[in-house]
């Protein structure tokens, strides 16, 4: 683990002062910006988009007048500012093509198997950029369905339904196609 630890490691005072000094920032930003990049990398299919909405978030965060948060608040609200960006920039740049230019997705814990990560590849570029963003957030960064209402800004109640749709189409396209006759 990094000098930086979570933010669950810091104290009440540390968490208020996060945005005030450049070390309560840096301290911040090793704790957040590794998962923050990686889901950004995954919903846009691009490594450079995720690095550009990685600054863009840090950079708005600091510019806002936020209330103090505790850990899951502070991720949620960076997680959420990240995926507004995101869809903005889809928005504007008509960026919807989903994988277009992506590359190796240096995900850690990624399947063994060569031929098993590249069919997962595959299967997230066909789903539509919300569907990877739920399965993302719920299952690499393990947020609960309330944390990923709030990272989204959907409807805590429609998350379940959501989630379950997208687990149903990433896994027909999983599946093995059966050969017609």
């Amino acid at each position: 683990m990094d000098d930086a630890g979570t933010i669950a490691d810091w104290t009440a005072a540390e968490r208020d002062q996060a945005k005030a000094g450049e070390e309560g920032f840096r301290r911040l930003y090793e704790a957040t910006s590794r998962p923050l990049w990686a889901y950004l990398r995954q919903a846009s299919g691009r490594a450079d988009v995720a690095d550009d909405l990685v600054q863009e978030t840090y950079c708005r965060y600091l510019l806002k007048k936020t209330p103090a948060m505790g850990e899951a608040e502070t991720r949620a609200y960076l997680f959420r500012m990240a995926t507004n960006l995101l869809h903005d920039r889809y928005r504007r740049r008509d960026e919807m093509a989903a994988g277009e230019g992506a590359e190796e997705c240096p995900v850690e814990g990624a399947a063994a198997d060569e031929a098993a990560r590249l069919d997962v590849r595959a299967a997230m570029r066909q789903l539509k950029p919300r569907e990877r963003e739920l399965l993302w957030l719920a299952y690499v960064e393990g947020m609960s369905h309330a944390e990923i209402a709030a990272a989204t800004g959907l409807n805590a109640m429609s998350i379940r339904i959501l989630l379950f749709r997208a687990r149903r189409k990433a896994g027909a396209l999983l599946r093995p196609q059966r050969a017609t006759r």
